[in-house]
Order: C-alpha cells, then structure tokens, then sequence
C-alpha cells in the first residue's frame, strides 16, 4: 500500500469511527491528512462517518485542487493555516460533536481545570469568536490560537483539532468531547472543585 492510499484508508477508518460516537453527525465537519507538499482532504458535500475513497481529494497549499472532479471541503483554507503554522501537525480534524458545539454555541471556552488528563493535555481549549463557515474571516479569527493549542472550539460552529498521528488528533477529541460533557455535568450539580494553580503546576511537572 503506497502513502497515499495508507493516508485514506486513516481517514476513512477514522472518520467511520467519529460517526460511530457521533462526534460527526451528517454532513458535518472534515477531515485532511498532510500528504508531502500537499493536502490530503474530504470532498465538500461528504460525510466523516461514511467516506468513499473517491470523496477524498488532494489540493495544494493555496487550496487548488490538484486531482479528481469534488471539490475540496469549503473549510479547506482552514486546515491549509492549520498546518503552515503547525510544522509537527500530520493529520486535522473539524466535527460538530453535541457537547462541544454546545459550548461553542453557548461561546464558553473550555478552560476550567477540572481533571487532570485535561490539564495535561489541552491545558484549556480556547474558544476563537465567530466567523462565517468557509470564510476567511472564519480562518483568521480560528488561526490566532494554533501555533499555542492543538484544540479550538469555534463559536457557534464546532471543534477543530490536529496532532502528529490520526490516532494522537482522534483520541484528543474523544477526550475533549468528554470533558466537556463532565464540565455541562458540574455545572447542572453546582459547579466543580478547580485545581488550585500549585496542583495545576504538579500536573504539568509530569511532561517533563
């Protein structure tokens, strides 16, 4: 199996996976894996939990489709920023999964320090203010956050995450996912018990 073809059959698997936990319901969200001097990315139109090869295309790093006759997702220069500031970012992934959209669509960045995976692997998850789907105006209120966090939530529309490896991207949204649904579960049980900054500090200590 050459790159190209291993590259889609990740995403396909992955993105079957996301549907399967309905992180990606319908048509929403995309997904893209660097591919040397280009993008591999779902086909405008196409859904994460149900890919056909045929609905992953390649563009360049202006977003000019290099083969196939789909169009690239129209979130496309979303991930092209995403990876020109991310040299160590492999693989993207943009869903609208239910609790994570909620805080977005609530506009309340996920910053609260509640659980230790959470400290140790997102830090917080800032929430970048709203722009229109597919508009540049979207790419640069989204792009101020990469080169500092692996995660963004998107006001009003979704959660965007990248990492080295498909599996490193997807199980950062498993638990992004999760930890917001136990931050909307605190809040209905009146409010969590934060780390103070001394735990927060010890928790970070262990990346060391």
């Amino acid at each position: 199996m050459n790159k190209l073809q291993e590259l889609k059959s990740e995403i396909i698997e992955y993105g079957k996976l996301a549907g399967i936990k309905n992180f990606t319901p319908g048509y929403s969200g995309n997904m893209s894996a660097r591919y040397e001097d280009k993008i591999l990315i779902t086909s405008s139109g196409s859904a994460n939990g149900y890919l056909a090869e045929d609905e992953l295309v390649l563009m360049d790093f202006n977003g000019n489709l290099i083969e196939s006759n789909k169009k690239p997702s129209s979130e496309k220069m979303l991930h092209v920023e995403f990876y020109k500031q991310r040299p160590d970012v492999n693989y993207i992934i943009h869903v609208h999964s239910p609790f994570l959209s909620s805080f977005a669509c609530c506009r309340i960045p996920l910053d609260e320090p509640v659980m230790a995976e959470n400290v140790f692997y997102f830090g917080q998850i800032p929430l970048a203010d709203y722009g229109l789907p597919s508009s540049m105006d979207l790419v640069e209120k989204t792009a101020k956050y990469f080169k500092e966090y692996d995660a963004v939530l998107m006001a009003n529309h979704g959660f965007i995450v990248g990492d080295k490896t498909i599996k490193d991207a997807f199980l950062k949204l498993e638990l992004a996912e999760s930890y917001a649904q136990v931050v909307f579960n605190t809040k209905m049980m009146g409010g969590a018990k934060l780390f103070t900054q001394k735990e927060v500090d010890e928790i970070n200590a262990l990346k060391r």
